[in-house]
């Protein structure tokens, strides 16, 4: 497996061998011995899977307390994915990391505990997965405004599809900050 490093530090990128041939494709998308020996060592407790249809946008989510760390990749489709520090006290608060994640290029994003995580497709469909290091808890979601101008994050829509709730998300500098992860918490 190659891995990548990114600008912010845990923010990982992973290409996982893939064995083809004219029958398609065989890839391993998760060996905790493997994964270990490749700087990630994370326990992963719930998976999902979303799909979504062109310029939807879903994000930018994080949970606190009990904040997830994510594995996530696409398995049909193509998407833009984004992982924004939002921990208190870090030397790359607000920063953000792209990713394009799609099914032709087999790649993983890891998105470490205390990022606020996004995509949007550009695809027609696309169905993406999630490996999470914590369960999904309702009373500890939260998110950030997908278009807070402070992150600087080109989107590739201007005018995306977005969930109800994630339309009227908070601007990163409007959350307080007893209610965002600290750098450096376990």
């Amino acid at each position: 497996m190659n891995v990548l490093t990114t600008d912010i530090e845990g923010v990982l990128i992973l290409e996982p061998k893939m064995f083809g041939d004219a029958r398609g494709f065989f890839m391993e998308t998760w060996s905790r011995e493997r994964y270990v020996q490749a700087g990630l060592n994370e326990r992963f407790l719930q998976d999902n899977v979303s799909s979504s249809s062109k310029g939807v946008l879903r994000g930018l989510h994080f949970q606190y307390p009990q904040p997830q760390g994510k594995l996530v990749q696409v398995i049909q489709g193509e998407v833009l994915d984004v992982a924004v520090d939002i921990r208190v006290g870090s030397p790359t608060f607000g920063q953000h990391v792209t990713c394009l994640l799609s099914h032709e290029n087999h790649r993983q994003f890891f998105v470490p505990k205390g990022f606020a995580h996004g995509f949007c497709v550009l695809s027609e469909i696309a169905l993406f997965l999630y490996k999470c290091t914590d369960y999904y808890n309702p009373q500890a979601e939260s998110g950030v405004l997908w278009n807070d101008p402070a992150l600087g994050i080109d989107w590739p829509v201007d005018v995306p599809t977005l969930s109800e709730k994630d339309a009227k998300l908070a601007c990163l500098k409007d959350i307080p900050k007893d209610r965002l992860p600290v750098y450096g918490e376990a």
